[in-house]
């Protein structure tokens, strides 16, 4: 098995307790009405059987007194084995950001990409995160982390023309295989993930509906990220990304595209039209000085679903949803020049209920409701950072604060993946050495 996880089991073949009693603590459910609690949360089994005062023990019992209980965040769009890849190529043009990243991409073993898998995983359980989109090759690799560490994995395998990819075969097949490997089960959920269209034709695009199609899942793509991207698609083709796509009939229902900062309103438009939803990156689209700024409140004002998403490490330096959250609502209230935009609220739903409901899951994750998925996070507000924390300002907090460091406990699908602190599931210590060691030996030969 690749990585430091040979003598450690996997989570699905782990005991479960049939019951966890989360007591006494500042319940941010996200629900309808959006309402803080000062409550107990039951889990029985891998849901929320109970919100409210619990009158019976359970198999275990949490002490959350001090602390906010909140719905795992949703990252919605992540290269997270690019987390061995942090800080390559910082402080640089775009082209010099992109030559840097392929090259060092390029070189890349199966076990460079389990050990970045599995640190990405660690960062984003340890900040909060519970469930994440991915866009990536060699999501078969990647799988065995995800599992491993325990947190929910969307897993896109890269699709795109095969002279553009360093993949093995055709990107359309490996895709098929991976699916078909890995559908049914319950950490991992295999998708379809065309590159963008500056490497893949509409036949390479027509072939991957086609797949999302037969195998009932979605397709995640990169979509007007930068204003090259749109310009240079423009010039070959006589259209926009967005209007093209919508043209040959590609966007569909239940798509989540990235980024798409150089939008029209017309755009916005199509993308509400066809239901596809955004994943907005604000860290990763500053810190390159993509330039523009995604429309959001245009995309609120028409019906587009908008969730948050990280990118890769190289390109966002973290993978920290809070941090996201924050910049989100920040970026937007400078440009528009308006401190009403993206209020706190908003920005949580967007990494929660939003996120959910673009990933069409939000029977499932998003909220802590009874018959939700057990995926839970635990903050301690009795650090500096976080104190005074109240039932009025507990959502500012946890946007505004940026309370990564405080998170306490990390439950997903019911089982606890961080508690106290700690890493139940995985060796921390290990996992680190071996993510220091495979960047160390990868740059080496970059």
């Amino acid at each position: 098995m690749l990585g430091p996880f040979n003598t450690l089991p996997k989570p699905e073949g782990c005991a479960r307790l049939s019951s966890t009693l989360i007591k006494n603590g500042l319940v941010v459910t996200q629900n309808a009405n959006r309402e803080v609690l000062r409550t107990d949360v039951l889990v029985n089994g891998t849901r929320i059987e109970q919100v409210g005062q619990v009158g019976r023990d359970a198999d275990d019992v949490v002490d959350a007194s001090g602390c906010v209980v909140m719905p795992g965040l949703i990252n919605c769009h992540a290269h997270v084995s690019m987390a061995v890849m942090r800080s390559v190529a910082d402080d640089v043009r775009l082209e010099g950001f992109l030559e840097r990243t392929f090259a060092i991409d390029s070189k890349r073993t199966n076990e460079d990409i389990a050990a970045g898998a599995a640190l990405g995983c660690l960062e984003m359980a340890r900040t909060g995160t519970t469930t994440f989109l991915d866009l990536y090759y060699a999501q078969d690799v990647i799988a065995k982390s995800v599992e491993q560490v325990g947190i929910r994995g969307y897993l896109g395998w890269a699709v795109l023309d095969q002279e553009f990819t360093t993949q093995k075969g055709d990107p359309v097949k490996n895709c098929e295989k991976f699916i078909m490997a890995h559908k049914g089960r319950t950490l991992v959920k295999p998708v379809v993930a065309p590159q963008g269209v500056y490497v893949c034709s509409d036949e390479t695009f027509r072939k991957a509906r086609e797949l999302a199609k037969r195998e009932a899942t979605f397709c995640h793509y990169h979509l007007s990220e930068t204003r090259y991207e749109v310009y240079e698609f423009q010039k070959k083709t006589g259209k926009r990304p967005v209007e093209h796509l919508a043209e040959t009939g590609f966007l569909a229902k239940g798509d989540i595209a990235a980024h798409g900062v150089w939008l029209t309103i017309n755009e916005v438009r199509m993308l509400a039209k066809a239901g596809v939803s955004v994943a907005h990156c604000p860290t990763s689209n500053m810190k390159l000085a993509s330039g523009g700024f995604a429309p959001l409140p245009e995309m609120f004002a028409n019906g587009v679903t908008v969730c948050l998403g990280t990118d890769g490490a190289s390109s966002n330096n973290s993978l920290d949803m809070f941090l996201e959250m924050k910049f989100a609502s920040l970026m937007h209230k400078a440009h528009r020049w308006d401190a009403t935009v993206v209020p706190a609220q908003k920005a949580l739903d967007l990494a929660t209920v939003d996120a959910a409901a673009a990933l069409g899951a939000s029977r499932d994750f998003g909220s802590i409701e009874p018959g939700k998925k057990a995926d839970i996070v635990i903050v301690d507000c009795s650090t500096p950072g976080m104190t005074p924390t109240t039932r009025e300002n507990a959502v500012s907090n946890l946007v505004y604060a940026s309370p990564s460091q405080a998170v306490r406990d990390t439950m997903v699908d019911g089982r606890f993946v961080l508690r106290d602190r700690e890493f139940v599931t995985v060796d921390e210590g290990k996992v680190l050495a071996d993510a220091r060691d495979k960047a160390a030996a990868l740059l080496a030969r970059c």
